[in-house]
């Protein structure tokens, strides 16, 4: 069997490195395509600033002259300095159930790892945080998220085949709203509100959260700080993700808490799901892609929880009720009936704690996979 692998370098091979999965889950009634505008950005040296502190290769693997799988290598300078790690990451992977192919893949990076002094590779992961991250392991006949990877079963055979033992997981939970107020939450809220004296911004319009765009980030950076793997985004990430996102969120789905000084402490972002659109629209905004988005934003019954912090001098002082009475509020008036709380790391309890309330499940699980080099020979 000839597999040959062939770095992606021209913009012919990048539309097919991006194009792969269309094809492999073509048929896959769970598997959420991306947009594959958004993908080539992230991709792209010249416009993701992650690039400032990473740098990336890419390749195809071809069996028989056919594309049968795909694979990015990435060393972030940033990770490595601040972790002291001395990794590389993998992301962007997929293949076809043949382990030859996967082998080939994963022995390209780790030999581009070692070229570069590095000695072990981890992954899936991205070149930040909010990237995909975390290979699936539990939940295969679940519907995906705009926010998640979706692979076959086959992949972590094929990993821990190849010498990847699981680093860290992801769980991630379904939840259904409360179906009416609950006044114990709403009054243990109104108490921690009075109390510390905060405030909450209640929006109607995507232009009305622009002022606090910045400061959910500084209350990102520092609310994720010790989670795996995380390195703080720069300004020049900060002001690329609130181009790339905060137009197109629907603001009554936001919660933004501020302290008595006006500053923010909290937010919480979630917004209808856009599974189902994405499916139709099929990686395209156009010619009609952008009409299922839009049709989805609009009227749905799924949300998916996106991004929640708390600020780290406020945690465990209650502002985890006061979220969850936002979230309940805005999921009854805009008949939500079930909500995605997407990845959180196994060891993240507090963030687990928000869902005791709630009639909820655990449903899907995600691993980061890791492989030592220092006895590889390549």
């Amino acid at each position: 069997m000839n597999i040959i692998i062939k770095e992606a370098i021209s913009k012919s091979d990048m539309k097919k490195f991006v194009a792969f999965p269309f094809k492999l889950y073509a048929k896959n009634k769970y598997w959420i395509p991306p947009l594959i505008s958004n993908e080539i950005a992230t991709l792209d040296r010249k416009k993701n600033p992650a690039f400032d502190y990473c740098k990336a290769k890419y390749w195809l693997a071809y069996r028989d002259g056919k594309i049968a799988g795909r694979i990015a290598g990435i060393i972030n300078d940033s990770y490595i300095k601040k972790w002291k790690n001395k990794y590389a990451r993998f992301g962007w992977i997929d293949f076809i159930d043949d382990t030859e192919v996967s082998k080939a893949l994963l022995s390209t990076v780790e030999k581009w790892a070692m070229e570069n002094g590095l000695n072990a590779v981890h992954g899936p992961l991205g070149f930040t945080d909010l990237d995909y991250e975390g290979m699936l392991v539990e939940g295969f006949e679940e519907l995906g998220t705009m926010a998640t990877i979706f692979n076959y079963p086959y992949y972590p055979v094929h990993l821990k085949q190849h010498g990847y033992a699981a680093d860290i997981s992801w769980i991630e939970f379904e939840i259904k709203p409360m179906q009416k107020a609950n006044e114990r939450l709403e009054r243990l809220a109104s108490l921690m509100e009075k109390k510390l004296e905060l405030t909450i911004v209640r929006t109607k319009k995507a232009r009305e959260i622009l002022p606090y765009a910045r400061e959910i980030f500084d209350v990102m950076n520092s609310a994720y700080e010790n989670l795996y793997g995380v390195v703080a985004l720069t300004d020049r990430q900060v002001e690329y993700y609130i181009k790339l996102y905060f137009g197109f969120i629907r603001a009554e789905f936001v919660s933004i808490i501020l302290d008595k000084a006006g500053q923010v402490v909290a937010f919480g972002i979630t917004m209808p799901s856009l599974s189902l659109a994405l499916q139709k629209a099929k990686g395209r905004l156009f010619p009609f892609g952008f009409i299922h988005l839009m049709k989805a934003m609009k009227k749905n019954d799924r949300a998916d929880l996106l991004l929640v912090g708390i600020r780290p001098d406020y945690q465990r002082k209650g502002l985890n009720a006061i979220l969850m009475s936002e979230m309940n509020k805005v999921y009854l008036n805009n008949h939500i009936k079930v909500a995605e709380s997407n990845p959180e790391l196994e060891t993240n309890v507090l963030i687990h704690s928000f869902w005791k309330s709630f009639d909820s499940r655990q449903h899907k699980k995600r691993t980061c996979f890791i492989k030592q080099l220092s006895t590889v020979h390549v």
